[in-house]
């Protein structure tokens, strides 16, 4: 311990004699460290910690399997099914994620709530703590079981100032009066924000095919996810028995864990991330290594004089190997501070739709984990790059190293050809980690260059929740929807009015149809597409066109025939050489009796629009009137999204946002709007990851590029200082400036191509990880290997450009005089 203790001394009083290096050195490894820390931390978050709930592992997710994969999204016959499975749950529970919100009315200031409606062991089943009163009995949630509610501790805190007798009393929902039984605890969180619970109130016996929730479950203490798929096989044998061809031959019921659908594809971006951060340590330890392998050359006398005087190579490895230890927990130190602040500030600029990260970043913390993360990785480091030059450095021979001048020690072949290396492998990491910036980099520029099928610009959307009774019928959403356009109409700035159940780029609702007439084989239905109820000025708020056929008008009410239209691709799919003008749809047939209805005539062909990000091509979709919604599909709809009202302008939308929501609230009796965004707005969200993961890669790959270009130029400086005496005597004798320059760059960039080839070859082969992340780019895309080749090598002659003047103007005679 005391020897440790010794030698700890030492290195932070040589570090201290040679402020500019240790300085540099502790700012390269801070860098690399806290690059590490900063993706760590939100993997850490996202990835390692368990969820809030009691025993966390335990709980899965019921899927819908398929060909086409899994998803999780059910029906009451499948919950009533699932529900019985008693023999490896514990308890299954339903609830929706809050989409078409909840209106709290009864005084002067209305409010839209995120309510979410669940099924009676939803509370039980995650643990909720209950603060106050109780939760939901099994008769509260039967049908007809009354309304009643179970606030959060947010809004009982905020609305009604943490009232003790709120427990009782009655609150006013969409103007109804529901009692409140329960308050949760402030530590209740779940993956969809809520301000309070409602029961589902099911009717089990429903045999309603519509999917508008997700179920939840508890596996039995020693039942497996093996296990518990095994019986879900025999689960959907019996669902195809008891709902005949509702679950097609190949399809199936599955499980996952609830952490793993939360985190869904975000694992493997982040782990992407983490080996790029990887790369940035390992250039950092390479250009540090290089940086104490020249130190080590001023040291070799010191070094000699000590071995002489009885110390063992061990403990000069030893001796060396704590000046690189305290290099690097101090650049640990710096980089734990750096990484933190930083990703808090990244997330704060750009969430990227990570899961579990909290509003702006907030749940990323400083925790254990990452505290032990970073000392690990801060020692590892220091190891990795000290090692090198202290085995290196060690390899004495005391008579040469005590005769020749500190200008001429440690110039030997192995020395010179582990720093050429060290400069080879850092070239060869930053053109890796370039090489996919630049994809991530084209990629996000193919995003921003897709044309989504609409004008964005000027458009400003926001919701009204239609959960209240007189919407339970379409005349009653109708009529607000009129009253609505005609006020906004009359708003100065607003040039077209519309509303819709669900907004472009944000997804939709589907359902299956059949053609009139045409023949469907073995298959249950015909076909299936995108199911959007808008009002008839849908597509002129959008500037969409109508290709063929006509657009919807106000005489397209329930008195109507049934009409809709479809768009392009739908009609290319399934009208290849046919025109669907001539065909009627039947949409929803065997979903259930909910979307019972007549058969629709095909009156027109709409222009294409991205319903589900800018990334995914336009899927086949049908639009209707919402005046000819059945009235028990308002129903279902009122209970699973909000209405969208879409208002185009003819300047920036922004000042409008107030008499757009009083024109609105009027006309509905006072019912507030909330989620207030532009497309444009919209559009940014859908991309928001792809910039996340650009702006880092972008960031992880500068980084590289100028330690990389550091470390070539340590190399070469210390080089022709190296070769001083050399170079003078070349001049001496006649050589040319230019002759001099020349070589010099030729060192440079010969070692500089090799590490280029490395790392064309290395990213050849890596880039094939990121093809999952790329749209309307290939791995192998040209454009971004030569763009980051010319980068490079330009980076690179610059790096070797500097110390090759340097080299020109050296003296003769100086330089002869040079020690």
């Amino acid at each position: 311990m005391s020897n440790a203790w010794h030698d700890l001394r030492f290195a932070l009083r040589s570090l201290r004699k040679m402020p500019t290096f240790t300085a540099i050195a502790v700012l390269v490894i801070a860098v690399g460290i806290g690059a590490n820390t900063a993706v760590f931390s939100v993997i850490n978050t996202v990835l390692l910690k368990p969820l809030s709930y009691p025993d966390p592992q335990s709980l899965v997710v019921l899927t819908n399997t398929g060909p086409q994969g899994s998803f999780p999204a059910a029906n009451v016959p499948k919950f009533n099914i699932w529900h019985q499975q008693t023999g490896i749950f514990q308890s299954v529970a339903g609830y929706d994620q809050a989409g078409a919100g909840l209106n709290l009315t009864g005084g002067n200031d209305p409010e839209q709530l995120q309510g979410v409606h669940v099924t009676g062991d939803y509370f039980r089943l995650f643990g909720a703590p209950v603060l106050s009163g109780r939760t939901f009995t099994t008769a509260e949630d039967s049908p007809n079981g009354g309304h009643v509610a179970v606030l959060s501790y947010g809004l009982w805190k905020r609305r009604f100032g943490g009232d003790p007798n709120i427990v009782g009393t009655n609150i006013q929902l969409d103007g109804q009066p529901y009692m409140v039984v329960g308050v949760i605890g402030r530590d209740f969180v779940t993956d969809t924000p809520a301000d309070l619970w409602l029961p589902y109130q099911f009717d089990l016996t429903s045999r309603d095919m519509a999917h508008y929730f997700i179920v939840a479950a508890r596996l039995k203490p020693g039942v497996t996810l093996q296990m518990a798929n095994a019986e879900l096989k025999l689960a959907a044998d019996q669902y195809r028995q008891t709902y005949p061809g509702a679950l097609g031959p190949k399809d199936g019921f599955g499980l996952t864990s609830l952490q793993e659908m939360m985190v869904g594809d975000t694992r493997s971006s982040l782990f992407v991330l983490l080996g790029a951060v990887t790369f940035v340590l390992l250039i950092a330890c390479a250009n540090v290594a290089n940086l104490l392998l020249i130190r080590a050359t001023a040291r070799q006398r010191e070094l000699a004089t000590r071995s002489a005087l009885g110390a063992g190579r061990g403990h000069i490895i030893r001796q060396l190997l704590t000046e690189s230890l305290a290099i690097s927990l101090t650049g640990g130190f710096f980089g734990l501070i750096l990484g933190f602040v930083g990703v808090r500030l990244l997330l704060a600029i750009s969430p990227g739709g990570i899961p579990r990260i909290g509003r702006d970043g907030s749940a990323v913390s400083l925790d254990l984990n990452v505290l032990l993360f970073t000392l690990g990785v801060s020692v590892l480091t220091g190891i990795l790059f000290g090692l090198i030059p202290a085995i290196s450095t060690s390899r004495i021979n005391l008579s040469f190293a005590l005769k020749e001048s500190s200008s001429q020690a440690g110039v030997g072949f192995r020395t010179g050809k582990v720093r050429s290396l060290l400069v080879i492998s850092e070239v060869a990491l930053a053109l890796i980690l370039v090489v996919g910036a630049a994809l991530l980099i084209r990629t996000f520029m193919k995003l921003q260059a897709v044309d989504p099928g609409f004008d964005t610009h000027n458009v400003i959307t926001m919701a009204m929740s239609m959960s209240g009774q007189r919407f339970q019928k379409t005349a009653g959403v109708s009529q607000i929807i009129r009253d609505g356009t005609e006020r906004l109409n009359n708003v100065p700035g607003v040039t077209t009015a519309a509303a819709a159940c669900c907004l472009p780029l944000q997804g939709g609702f589907g359902l299956p149809f059949d053609i009139v007439g045409r023949p469907k084989g073995n298959d249950p239905n015909t076909g299936g597409a995108g199911y959007l109820p808008v009002s008839w000025s849908y597509f002129d708020a959008f500037k969409v066109p109508i290709l063929r056929g006509r657009n919807f008008t106000e005489h397209d009410d329930a008195s109507a025939p049934g009409v809709v239209i479809i768009n392009d691709a739908m009609a290319k799919k399934y009208w290849r050489n046919a025109d669907p003008l001539n065909d009627r749809l039947v949409i929803g047939a065997g979903v259930g009796p909910v979307f019972v209805e007549p058969a629709r005539q095909i009156i027109g062909v709409a222009g294409d629009m991205r319903g589900n990000g800018l990334n995914r091509e336009p899927s086949p979709t049908m639009y209707i009137p919402i005046p000819q919604m059945p009235d028990k599909v308002t129903a279902l709809n009122s209970r699973i999204a909000p209405l969208w009202w879409i208002v185009r302008s003819s300047l920036d939308p922004h000042p409008l946002v107030k008499p757009i929501s009083n024109a609105l609230r009027e006309a509905s009796g006072g019912l507030p709007v909330a989620h207030v965004r532009t497309m444009d707005e919209i559009v940014v969200e859908t991309t928001s990851r792809q910039l996340f993961d650009m702006l880092l890669l972008t960031i992880f790959g500068a980084s590289a590029l100028l330690v990389a270009a550091i470390g070539i130029y340590g190399l070469m400086a210390y080089s022709v200082q190296q070769r001083t005496q050399e170079l003078g005597i070349r001049m001496a004798l006649g050589a040319q400036a230019s002759t001099i320059r020349n070589m010099v760059i030729r060192q440079g960039m010969i070692l500089a191509t090799i590490g280029v080839v490395i790392g064309i070859c290395g990213a050849l082969w890596l880039t094939h990880f990121l093809a999952r992340f790329l749209f309307g780019v290939k791995a192998l895309d040209p454009t971004a290997f030569i763009a980051t080749l010319l980068l490079l090598c330009a980076v690179a002659f610059i790096a070797v450009w500097i110390p090759a003047r340097r080299a020109t103007q050296v003296s003769p005679m100086t330089a002869l005089r040079f020690e």
